[in-house]
């Protein structure tokens, strides 16, 4: 065979050969997805301890060997169904651009935003309920879940530094305990609306409920963060003094 034809023998069979691996590597990370969403789904519905392994292979369609084959175990499973979790929060966080908003207004889109996530993903509290219960033993030996973390916090801090430069923010505040108080509000009230709704004899998960429940928090956290107004100044009041006579005189 002619040098040539080897050589088109050779490119053909390469781009085949590669075209191969590219499927091989796409179908590969589709099974992962799959697996890691029905894993999120089952340990959201029964916690770490609840789930099962072979529930979890029935969700996404696969042999359970196969998810062992790649997460190792159900505690791997577990941590990768987390830093899962957090990516996509912080991934849907990142689209506010809070960098490029006014300071105040920056801090009432991400109070809207958090409150309006957790409504849409109730997975993400039940996951944060469990991992608690473990004591975040999992979340301690993942090598990803503070990198993930760190540049929203950033992100708040310098929001807060131009806010308290331009005179709209009050100054001192810890982007960290802001961001608690923010999730806080939010995670507790959700978290607990069922025995709140019976200790105070009240619907909280209306539509109605929900949007005062926002309005709320915006108040509660615009209020903390915003540079306190001088009031405006008053007119001296007259005081009332006793004479020396005990009558009574008005000074000013």
């Amino acid at each position: 065979m002619p040098l040539i034809h080897r050589l088109v023998n050779y490119l053909v069979m390469a781009s085949r050969s590669s075209a191969v691996v590219e499927i091989r590597s796409r179908d590969a990370d589709r099974t992962r997805e799959e697996i890691l969403r029905a894993a999120m789904a089952e340990f959201a519905g029964h916690g770490f301890g609840g789930a099962r392994m072979g529930a979890i292979a029935d969700r996404s369609g696969v042999d359970k060997k196969l998810i062992y084959y790649y997460f190792a175990g159900k505690d791997e499973l577990f941590l990768a169904v987390l830093e899962q979790t957090y990516a996509d929060i912080r991934a849907a966080e990142h689209e506010l651009h809070l960098e490029a908003s006014d300071p105040l207004e920056a801090i009432r889109s991400l109070v809207v935003f958090t409150w309006r996530y957790y409504l849409a993903h109730p997975e993400f509290l039940a996951l944060l309920n469990s991992e608690n219960m473990h004591r975040a033993g999992h979340l301690k030996r993942s090598r990803r879940i503070r990198q993930m973390n760190s540049p929203l916090i950033e992100v708040l801090a310098d929001v807060l530094v131009r806010g308290e430069q331009s005179g709209e923010l009050r100054a001192g505040i810890d982007p960290m305990q802001l961001y608690i108080s923010i999730a806080g509000l939010a995670y507790f009230y959700l978290s607990n609306n069922h025995t709140l709704a019976a200790i105070f004899g009240r619907e909280l998960m209306t539509p109605a409920a929900q949007a005062a429940r926002l309005e709320h928090m915006c108040g509660v956290i615009v209020g903390y963060v915003a540079a306190p107004v001088a009031p405006a100044a008053l007119p001296r009041r007259a005081s009332i003094r006793l004479s020396p006579d005990n009558t009574l005189r008005r000074q000013r």
